[in-house]
């Protein structure tokens, strides 16, 4: 794998959530990063960087950013601008670029493309039906068994999968896609699944074309309440590793999943470079798709960057630029987790404005990353999204990990702040058996 000079990178770094925190901090702690900017950032990257304004739907006013501040990488966060083609478009101006271009993209940009993809590379995932008109997806939905999934074809910002219990859910879920647009054109096509029992876990690979490197399986908690109950969100926490993800899952995700996706995008004339982030369900006849996402998972970001003993941004670097030798990848040991802080009647109607207090000192192996934050007219770090804080620790076991991270939890104050006191509980359960 071959790396770039000591100090010869000049990072942009594309986002403004917990994840592109992360980036940034990763940056800021390579050999290779001789400066780090982000765009547009959010007052934790402000402490770490330069941050500048930036609309990342505009491409164009990327493209323009990047020769301004005159960078040579560009990291891009977010799945929108890529699903927009801000790396076609980045690439076709000379910048070295870490996530997929356009066609690429289109894995998370199109939950339809992304079935008809594993259809037609016969990658085990649910069955599926997908559907442009409601009355049409309302009658298949009435020979349904419950539960069941339905999906908004295009993205939604997390929030576009609902599980109905019977079809009274379903059909309103259906309407209120495909008649009200709550998720405006990413509902003009639906897809619905049959529901697959098991236990999830996300699979983030780095990839340069056919090779991939895939980092330590990790486990996000979606429902907003302990014991995994009430709405889902966009992740309330997340640890990694997961033994959920046993050695036989892991060769079963690897020759059944990863190497036939790669394969596919090659035979489809797809040069993917980037995350390739893959939801599983590790069901009784082995690991499923749930989905493809284009980016790292945000929270999943924030835990497994610091888990490489190898550089993150070389092993991007050389993603971006074909120079990827997996076999060169180096882990740490231990396990770490992240528990998420967010505002008062997350994920419905949120509560902003209100003043953060931080502590003014972190332990060691702990961090904070800023996801919804902004200063106000007085200064002050106030709240001013659903997710707004992620605080992360590592440990040499998952148990001593959590110990930190609720020990750094309890020293952060806003008013309405909630969080989950029971981020991988399972696994805890799963280590305290094996003891026995």
């Amino acid at each position: 794998m071959a790396s770039p000079a000591n100090k010869s990178l000049n990072v942009l770094v594309i986002g403004s959530g917990g994840r592109e925190h992360a980036l940034v901090q990763a940056c800021k702690r390579s050999a290779l990063v001789e400066g780090v900017v982000a765009a547009p950032g959010n007052v934790g990257m402000e402490m770490d960087c330069p941050c500048h304004p930036l609309d990342v739907t505009d491409v164009p006013a990327i493209v323009a950013l990047a020769k301004k501040l005159a960078v040579n990488f560009v990291i891009v966060g977010p799945e929108v601008p890529l699903a927009l083609g801000a790396a076609d478009a980045l690439e076709d101006a000379g910048f070295a670029v870490y996530g997929p271009r356009k066609a690429g993209a289109m894995l998370e940009a199109s939950k339809v493309f992304t079935k008809d993809f594993l259809v037609r590379h016969n990658i085990p995932t649910a069955r599926g039906a997908k559907f442009t008109k409601a009355a049409d997806a309302l009658a298949y939905l009435r020979g349904e068994t419950y539960p069941t999934v339905i999906k908004a074809s295009g993205l939604a910002a997390g929030k576009g999968v609902v599980i109905p219990r019977d079809y009274e859910e379903a059909a309103r879920a259906i309407r209120e896609m495909m008649d009200d647009k709550i998720f405006g054109a990413s509902g003009d096509e639906v897809l619905v699944e049959e529901f697959m029992e098991g236990e999830e876990a996300s699979i983030m690979v780095m990839v340069c074309g056919e090779k991939y490197v895939i980092l330590p399986p990790s486990q996000d908690h979606k429902r907003v309440g302990e014991g995994d109950t009430g709405p889902n969100t966009g992740g309330m926490g997340a640890y990694t590793p997961t033994g959920v993800v046993t050695a036989e899952v892991d060769r079963r995700v690897r020759e059944e999943i990863v190497e036939p996706t790669l394969r596919g995008l090659k035979a489809e004339g797809i040069d993917y470079r980037g995350t390739l982030y893959v939801g599983i369900m590790v069901t009784k006849t082995g690991p499923r798709v749930v989905e493809f996402n284009v980016r790292f998972g945000d929270p999943e970001c924030q835990i497994l960057l610091p888990m490489l003993k190898t550089d993150p941004l070389a092993l991007m670097h050389a993603c971006a630029t074909g120079t990827l030798e997996p076999s060169l990848v180096e882990w740490k040991g231990g396990a770490t987790i992240i528990v998420v802080l967010a505002a008062g009647g997350y994920p419905g109607d949120i509560r902003k404005g209100d003043v953060i207090t931080l502590p003014a000192t972190l332990p060691e192996h702990t961090s904070i990353v800023h996801a919804g934050t902004r200063r106000d007219a007085a200064g002050r770090i106030v709240t001013s999204g659903g997710r707004v804080l992620g605080v992360v620790a590592h440990g040499s076991t998952l148990a001593e990990a959590a110990g930190r991270a609720y020990g750094v939890v309890d020293t952060v104050k806003f008013e309405g702040m909630q969080f989950r006191r029971d981020i991988g509980a399972r696994q805890l359960k799963r280590d305290a058996a094996s003891r026995k």
